[in-house]
């Protein structure tokens, strides 16, 4: 078809209004990305974008935040580390950051106490707190712990034969104390024989004693509890050694026996050797609970149940349905008798105790809170890296200091970063990759010849 020069000129003019108008359009496309941050996060959990609880936390932050990161010259790091903290920057204006590298900036590194590459440094209403690595969790927690400037003192009751919090040892707890230091927590031990229990303390804990209190010292833990003190009471199967009055006060029950669950399934399925190895599955919605989301494990534990109490009680961790609570010595074969006083489960495990309290000089009413365990070594160096028993223990701790915020502030894990096979869907793919495959495309090779051939 022959154009017209009419037709030429107008074609042209199109062209060049098409092309102005896509210029003018980039443009303006580069401008609102300059004005405007809009991002769609649409990976599983929300995991590059910031927890609404992170976005609330921030709002209450009246200062300046300077954030210092001390790591070397690397662009890609840059990026990653800028990624993170940005998130924080479009929720609060002045939230500040530095990329510091501490060879060259030395006099920055000498006054935040830096030693070695990859320490961060947060910086809030005159005061520093050190982390180790850059996530929600690690910043929202510190971000936290400086708003909060009162002291997060955990009490370890000593002198009856309890656990050590320093022992390094299967039975110690030096893990838990060093991951709750590490939280902002500070930990000691007290001697009820040499006085009160200190004023500045966030909780107290008694872990499963061996020999028996004296009353001069329940009447001490009795003025703390009264002043709206609050209590970890970890008890293992036996006798109270004293703390019956303790237990009368609390308005709550420790059942006799161990606890037992003899699915064999089950128990082969989690590696469980012994049956009275308890699996916690089941969790009632509570704060502690909240974001725990595999299962815990209590060895040789016994049951709690609340009585006659002026808390609000709550039953948070259970053992399964087919469980009991084994009245007899363990030994041989373990059946459910009730008529030898076994109970059926399911059974509590962790009760949490809660109800509102006032002091005279505030009118405010504060959390006066309680949780009873009938396990200590759940959170045992032996057992405190099984399946959420850290977790659960940092739940429990964040949640009586009053620092529920901290719970909620979990890590985002992805669903789909690992797969799990078993020996025959491996040995499938084996085949599959190593066999089918290329003998099928040299089937298809052959067949593909012999056509060609035969044309």
């Amino acid at each position: 078809m022959k154009l017209s020069k009419k037709t030429r000129i107008q074609l042209q003019l199109q062209k060049i209004v098409f092309v102005c108008l896509l210029l003018i359009a980039v443009g303006l496309l580069g401008w609102l990305t300059n004005q405007q941050a809009i991002q769609f996060d649409w990976t599983s959990n929300k995991r590059n974008t910031l927890s609404q609880n992170s976005i609330d936390l921030l709002q209450t932050l009246d200062q300046p935040v300077q954030v210092n990161v001390y790591i070397q010259d690397d662009a890609t790091v840059h990026a990653a580390v800028e990624e993170i903290l940005q998130r924080y920057q479009r929720e609060k204006a002045d939230f500040n950051y530095r990329l510091i590298n501490p060879d060259l900036d030395f006099e920055s590194a000498q006054r935040d106490g830096v030693e070695r590459y990859g320490q961060i440094v947060i910086a809030y209403n005159n005061q520093k707190e050190h982390i180790a690595s850059l996530s929600e969790q690690n910043i929202s927690s510190a971000l936290l712990r400086l708003s909060r400037p009162d002291a997060r003192k955990l009490v370890f009751i000593k002198g009856h034969g309890e656990k050590s919090p320093a022992e390094n040892s299967n039975i110690g707890y030096s893990k838990l104390v060093a991951e709750l230091e590490n939280k902002g927590f500070t930990t000691t031990t007290h001697n009820l024989l040499l006085g009160e229990v200190p004023q500045d303390t966030s909780a107290v804990i008694i872990t499963s004693p061996e020999r028996a209190y004296l009353e001069g010292e329940l009447e001490l833990i009795g003025q703390y509890l009264d002043n709206g003190g609050n209590l970890l009471w970890m008890m293992d199967p036996g006798e109270l050694h004293g703390l019956e009055p303790l237990a009368d006060t609390l308005g709550i029950r420790f059942l006799d026996g161990i606890i037992v669950d003899n699915n064999v399934n089950l128990r082969n399925t989690l590696r469980i050797q012994h049956p009275a190895m308890i699996p916690v599955l089941d969790y009632y919605p509570h704060a502690v609970t909240e974001n725990i989301e595999y299962n815990t494990l209590f060895p040789f534990s016994r049951g709690v149940e609340a009585e006659d109490t002026t808390f609000d009680s709550t039953v948070i961790a259970q053992s399964l349905a087919k469980s009991w609570s084994e009245a007899d010595a363990l030994g041989g074969e373990i059946d459910f008798r009730s008529e030898d006083g076994d109970i059926q489960g399911p059974i509590g495990v962790i009760l949490a105790l809660e109800k509102a309290t006032a002091t005279a000089t505030d009118t405010d009413a504060g959390a006066h809170r309680v949780v009873v365990i009938g396990d200590s070594d759940f959170v045992a160096d032996s057992y405190i890296g099984t399946g959420a028993n850290l977790a659960l223990a940092m739940n429990i701790f964040n949640w009586l200091a009053g620092d529920d915020m901290l719970i909620a502030i979990e890590p985002k894990r992805a669903p789909d970063v690992q797969l799990q096979l078993d020996d025959t869907e491996v040995m499938l793919i084996g085949v599959g990759f190593f066999l089918a495959l290329p003998a099928s495309l040299i089937l298809a090779g052959v067949v593909i010849w012999l056509r060609r051939r035969n044309r």
